[in-house]
């Protein structure tokens, strides 16, 4: 048996682990920029819950919202910050170590 603390689910990272935040932070992981309905639509949800996870991954300094307009539209732009891209880097880690079944 692992001394305490010791297995790989320790190192989750807890604020990503959740489905859809994993599948944005994923989503967004592949580029620099991409567009809210660009991540909304392979990630299969709403506005209002995309709106609420990124709020909450930004919180955690992993995500950067941009607003802009292209012509007269509004429009979001989200990219995976430095911090985002270490944090999802160990926790897919973690997960690996995991699915390798090493302690």
């Amino acid at each position: 048996m692992s001394a305490p603390g010791r297995h790989a689910r320790h190192r989750l990272d807890e604020t990503i682990h959740a489905p859809v935040r994993f599948s944005i932070v994923t989503t967004l992981a592949g580029s620099d920029e991409v567009e809210f309905s660009a991540v909304r639509d392979p990630v299969e949800v709403s506005d209002s819950v995309l709106s609420r996870q990124v709020s909450t991954l930004e919180a955690a300094s992993y995500v950067k919202v941009r607003k802009g307009y292209v012509g007269k539209r509004p429009r979001t732009w989200l990219s995976l910050t430095a911090a985002g891209r270490r944090a999802l880097t160990a926790h897919l880690d973690a997960l690996r170590e995991i699915a390798g079944g090493r302690p």
